[in-house]
């Protein structure tokens, strides 16, 4: 398939044949697959722009480069993996800590194109020694519980930032998003962020006609009367022009801080990975290490001109999985209409009049989503957590990430959050499992009276493998 931008025509080009599914060497008819590639773009954009929204960076630079991320990454996996690339959420708990330590914008890139070039690395790594390395360093007890933090880390943001703006339209909108996530069915569901950042856009124009302005924090420390929804600078943006672009800035405060999200990077990545080989029914283990590699070599790019860190998005997996087309050439065109939103100031203008309140109903459940996949990681890996050598290392990190427990190394320099968090599970997981005793490690220690012993086929209680393979 060469670079993978060359594609036969998938039957009469009009729909797969019962039972088939366009390949991703295959295409349907242009205007088919440009409709295609318009729907891949409906379903990763509210993550896609509300990221650099939360991020406090520009949401037109956002999404273009997701655009330009894209295109990379399908011309370095040769077309052999569809994937989107949209703007990563894994950042936004990073971008609040750098901002709250006093950096700004050019910090928060910074840091993040470090952590773009660890992933570069990583996939280095993992095309050298395999996919086994991933596991044997990072383990899905690990794994889970550094997402785990990254997510709920993020609750003061909603708390004592976006909730105050407007209390009442915040529940409204996260009921609102509540029920689209839970009642709506097919693609509306995929897209239920979205539908509740319209829904709470919409409240807040309504409520301010009705009821004047609202007396409350906005974005700063005392209550002030302001509109809900102020789209003055709406009126004032053009309809075409290039995104403002910044270069980044190195601190080390700052890189300690988003380093840790590599790992959820990772385990992203080997996950979209591996489901779209089970989707296409072609096994991809051998390209791990290249989409790896790729997404960390597309956010030193978005980085590089002040824009978000980006990853493989599922939203558009759930599209691929309800069209049954896998086709690269639909993820071109969806590349190339995010480049067309890039270029419109008024779009992006649009996105940064979102209402605080509004974006206070649709954190509370996204945030809480994000660090629930955490446990939904050690659910699918049946982890143990009655198991001293997973539950002792992730409830100490946990509570340090989730809380910002500090620790002090100097009078310049401190690790706490995130950073700490991650430290301690992962260096605390592989310590203790070096220094327990063998019986530890060889069957399940139950911290109650409960069920029996080590199952052979269940595991060793750490998500992976029985005594012969224990890597500890």
């Amino acid at each position: 398939m060469g670079l993978g931008v060359r594609w036969t025509l998938h039957g009469d080009g009009r729909t797969p044949a019962p039972g088939a599914v366009v390949r991703p060497d295959e295409r349907l008819s242009w205007p088919r697959t440009a409709g295609l590639g318009a729907q891949h773009v409906v379903a990763m954009f509210g993550a896609s722009f509300v990221a650099p929204v939360l991020m406090g960076l520009d949401p037109n630079l956002a999404i273009m480069m997701s655009g330009v991320a894209t295109m990379l990454f399908l011309l370095a996996t040769r077309g052999r993996v569809p994937s989107y690339l949209g703007c990563s959420l894994s950042f936004v708990g990073v971008a609040a800590i750098i901002r709250a330590q006093g950096g700004g914008s050019a910090a928060v890139t910074g840091a993040i194109l470090v952590v773009g070039a660890a992933l570069f690395a990583a996939g280095l790594v993992v095309r050298k020694f395999g996919a086994r390395i991933i596991h044997a360093a990072m383990p899905p007890v690990v794994t889970g519980a550094v997402v785990m933090l990254i997510g709920f880390n993020l609750a003061p943001v909603t708390a004592r930032t976006y909730w105050p703006q407007d209390q009442w339209t915040a529940l409204l909108t996260m009921l609102f998003t509540g029920l689209a996530v839970v009642c709506l069915r097919g693609f509306w569901s995929r897209v239920a962020i979205f539908l509740g950042l319209v829904f709470g856009y919409a409240l807040s124009w309504g409520l301010d006609r009705v009821f004047g302005k609202i007396h409350s924090v906005n974005g700063g420390t005392e209550a002030v009367d302001h509109w809900r929804l102020d789209l003055s600078g709406v009126a004032k943006a053009d309809w075409i022009g290039l995104p403002s672009l910044h270069a980044p800035s190195f601190g080390w405060s700052a890189i300690l801080v988003a380093l840790p999200v590599v790992i959820a990077l990772i385990a992203e990545n080997a996950g979209h990975v591996k489901a779209v080989g089970e989707m296409t029914g072609d096994p991809l283990d051998d390209q791990l290490g290249t989409a790896i590699s790729a997404d960390g070599a597309a956010t030193m790019l978005s980085t590089a001109v002040g824009g978000p860190a980006n990853t493989t998005y599922s939203e558009n997996i759930g599209v691929m999985a309800a069209t049954r087309v896998y086709s690269t050439a639909a993820y071109w065109a969806a590349a190339v209409f995010a480049l067309l939103f890039g270029v419109c100031p008024k779009f992006g203008a649009v996105v940064a009049a979102i209402p605080g309140g509004v974006l206070g109903g649709i954190t509370v459940i996204l945030y809480g989503m994000i660090g629930l996949l955490g446990a939904q990681i050690w659910v699918h890996n049946k982890v143990d957590l009655r198991n001293p050598l997973n539950l002792v290392p992730v409830a100490a990190g946990v509570i340090i990430g989730i809380g910002g427990v500090g620790l002090k190394v100097s009078d310049n320099f401190e690790l706490s959050g995130i950073a700490l968090g991650t430290i301690v599970v992962l260096s605390g997981y592989h310590v203790l499992r070096a220094l327990a005793p063998a019986h530890l490690k060889t069957q399940e220690p139950l911290l109650d009276e409960g069920t029996s012993s080590y199952d052979p086929v269940a595991g060793d209680g750490n998500g992976g493998d029985a005594p012969s393979r224990d890597r500890g």
